[in-house]
């Protein structure tokens, strides 16, 4: 495993949104809470099922929870990986990946710290190679990138949820609800069930990958 010793590993599940920023985009058929929250469910689900203990950061899709709380709840179970759900609105098609490269301001907090940077950076870079082989010919890949490809992260120099995370954090765009393919997809059972399977694999590829010295 790369996190977690011999305990059993937690994973720490955030339907994006609402939170202080909004209450997230939306397409024509669903919005990014409910497509967030529909897919966490089903993560949780199948998370639960190999042996993975999954903490969630709202308990309905409306709560409103705010980003650095969000961060505080995966920081208490000690999470070996927060995985953020959210949707994308700017233009274009498929899905991306962010985690923090550098350290962020929000409010008068800096962070993450060195350690925790390292640590996104590889969750994310294996995370998302595994997650880009499960959704092959579904969606289109973005990338893996930076916060700071965000307009958030290029304001504070990280993201808020990452600036507070004391543990390995990434973020999904899952797909872009303004593009009418990707709304459908992620409007449809088909689809959030084949994304919700992709985050179970690349997540249990995170925690199974072998040990750095």
């Amino acid at each position: 495993m790369i996190f977690g010793g011999e305990k059993k590993p937690v994973i720490c599940l955030d339907p994006g949104h609402p939170s202080e920023v909004g209450s997230g985009t939306r397409g024509r058929k669903i919005t990014e809470i409910r497509a967030a929250w529909e897919v966490a469910l089903q993560a949780k689900k199948r998370l639960g099922k190999a042996g993975v203990e999954v903490v969630m950061t709202k308990s309905r899709p409306t709560e409103m929870v705010r980003n650095r709380v969000r961060a505080e709840i995966a920081n208490k179970v000690k999470a070996d990986l927060m995985i953020r759900l959210h949707c994308d609105s700017e233009g274009g098609t498929g899905f991306a990946i962010y985690a923090p490269n550098k350290p962020g301001v929000s409010g008068k907090v800096r962070g993450p710290a060195p350690n925790v940077i390292t640590a996104s950076v590889a969750a994310a870079t294996i995370f998302h190679k595994k997650y880009a082989e499960c959704l092959s010919g579904v969606l289109l890949n973005r990338g893996l990138k930076p916060d700071t490809a965000t307009a958030v992260g290029r304001k504070q120099g990280a993201l808020t949820g990452s600036v507070f995370s004391q543990v390995p954090v990434l973020l999904i765009e899952m797909a872009v609800l303004t593009n009418p393919r990707d709304d459908e997809f992620m409007a449809s059972a088909k689809g959030q069930d084949q994304v919700a399977d992709a985050i179970t694999q690349a997540a249990l590829a995170v925690i199974h990958a072998p040990k750095k010295p």
